[in-house]
């Protein structure tokens, strides 16, 4: 993520939103996009930071609390509380972000109105000075909105739950739309905006027109017997191909092994020094077979046993044999695992989001450990993230589980992508094959995806691996 700094932030926690939208680092490896740190969208109304991304828009306001907090309870539509004491800003607001929530929306409606279908709008209330753990209530953790302490792992928990739109916006849609959020920006070269991941095209696609199949296949001609010159009269020009049939009608043949003289094609030409070699043989092949019919009834004449030891040997295979059949392909159909990194520790809901992260703030966890691993299945690279999350009894352990199973519900964040220990670019979890297992007290969440992808969550291949890792030994 690339940050640009236009004004200054109007909040105490401003620094710490800097911060944690800085430790995302540069480029699309964790969190692609640019940030647009003391934007107004909105006149005269400053906000921490505009974040415009390849999935979505977030808005990012601050909120300066009396005094650090251990817990702070943050309804949207209800009062909150620190620590069990409750928090009052103004005379009319219902809570300190009463104002935040009214200058997000108008953010929004100034967003929607310069760039229609600009994708997912969010909002991340960043609350300081210090809150190391933020309860929000279910209802408004499945909207658009985040109360959150800002720290390298909360705003990416953030920003990869709100910004999900299917496809990328364009490098002309962001510049666009930087332009329209804050004019004095400066302007940044195509190479940079597609390095923070940004799409070439709007549709993620060039359009291509092509009037047949054959268009995006290189030239080829016709293979001719090695050593004779062709005969324009006796080659039929190709006949069109099917599109399933490119690989066959395209494949050359190496010009070092000469074809067989039933497989080359009818040429005219003179045949007579290939017809004399046949001819010259065929005198010494029919001694031959005599010889061996004499010797076998000689043999069979002499014991009496025709069993199949006094049977004559089959005649020699002939030169055009098939070749040996490729070797099997059970000797790559396996599934390997490498190990990238592996971490624990009892801060649970900070390494989550969603659903799940929600669950672990209202229920405390003993620890949590995570590890990541590089895979290979069936000789086609893939990431593994896996998350064993361990309660003080088996009913919360259950009960976490159906949460983590929901189709949407958040999961647990991979730790190598956390702690940038991938060899190259760092894997996307989006489609990803999901696996869950309960032992006792302990709930151990998998996911596994192609690398590169895409992915699906239904895909053999991946489902294969990811019931396989629920075996592998996860050492915090």
């Amino acid at each position: 993520m690339r940050l640009v700094r236009l004004a200054q932030q109007p909040s105490r926690v401003a620094e710490d939103v800097r911060a944690a939208l800085a430790s995302l680092g540069r480029g699309s490896n964790v969190v692609g996009g640019v940030a647009l740190i003391g934007a107004s969208p909105v006149d005269g109304r400053p906000v921490e930071a505009v974040v415009v991304m390849p999935k979505g828009v977030l808005i990012v306001i601050g909120v300066d609390l009396p005094d650090p907090a251990l817990k702070l309870e943050a309804p949207l539509g209800g009062p909150w509380k620190a620590d069990g004491w409750p928090l009052v800003h103004g005379d009319t607001s219902i809570n300190p972000a009463t104002d935040a929530l009214s200058l997000s929306a108008a953010c929004t409606h100034k967003i929607a109105d310069v760039a229609p279908g600009a994708g997912p709008i969010g909002t991340i209330i960043a609350v300081g000075p210090y809150v190391e753990t933020v309860d929000q209530p279910a209802a408004d953790l499945a909207g658009s909105v985040r109360v959150l302490y800002p720290t390298a792992t909360t705003m990416l928990a953030a920003t990869v739950s709100l910004a999900g739109a299917p496809h990328p916006r364009s490098v002309q849609q962001a510049r666009e739309l930087i332009a329209a959020l804050a004019p004095d920006a400066p302007p940044m070269p195509e190479e940079v905006l597609l390095g923070e991941g940004f799409s070439a095209y709007s549709d993620d696609e060039p359009t291509v027109i092509r009037e047949n199949p054959l268009v995006a296949i290189a030239p080829t001609v016709p293979v001719r017997h090695p050593g004779k010159k062709p005969a324009k009269s006796a080659v039929p020009p190709p006949s069109p191909v099917e599109p399933g049939q490119q690989a066959v009608a395209v494949k050359p043949v190496p010009p070092a092994q000469p074809i067989p003289p039933e497989a080359a094609p009818a040429e005219p030409g003179p045949k007579k020094p290939h017809q004399s070699k046949t001819v010259k043989w065929l005198p010494v092949a029919a001694i031959g077979l005599l010889i061996v019919l004499l010797v076998a009834a000689i043999s069979v004449a002499s014991s009496g046993d025709d069993t199949a030891s006094t049977q004559p040997p089959p005649p020699p295979a002939p030169a055009t044999s098939p070749p040996p059949s490729p070797p099997s392909s059970s000797a790559v159909e396996s599934i390997q695992f490498t190990p990238r990194a592996s971490a624990a520790d009892q801060k649970c809901a900070s390494h989550a989001y969603g659903d799940v992260q929600s669950s672990l703030q209202q229920t405390s966890c003993s620890a949590v450990k995570r590890a990541s691993f590089a895979g290979s299945i069936d000789g086609r690279a893939a990431a593994v993230t896996i998350a064993v999350v361990e309660f003080p009894n088996t009913q919360q352990a259950t009960a976490f589980k159906a949460t983590a199973d929901t189709p949407g519900g958040g999961g647990i964040l991979d730790l190598a992508t956390e702690t940038n220990q991938w060899q190259g670019e760092a894997p996307v979890f989006e489609g990803a094959a999901y696996q869950s297992g309960l032992d006792g007290k302990s709930v151990r969440l998998v996911q596994v995806v192609w690398v590169p992808g895409p992915s699906t969550p239904d895909d053999p291949g991946l489902v294969r691996g990811a019931k396989a890792a629920l075996e592998l030994p996860v050492n915090g």
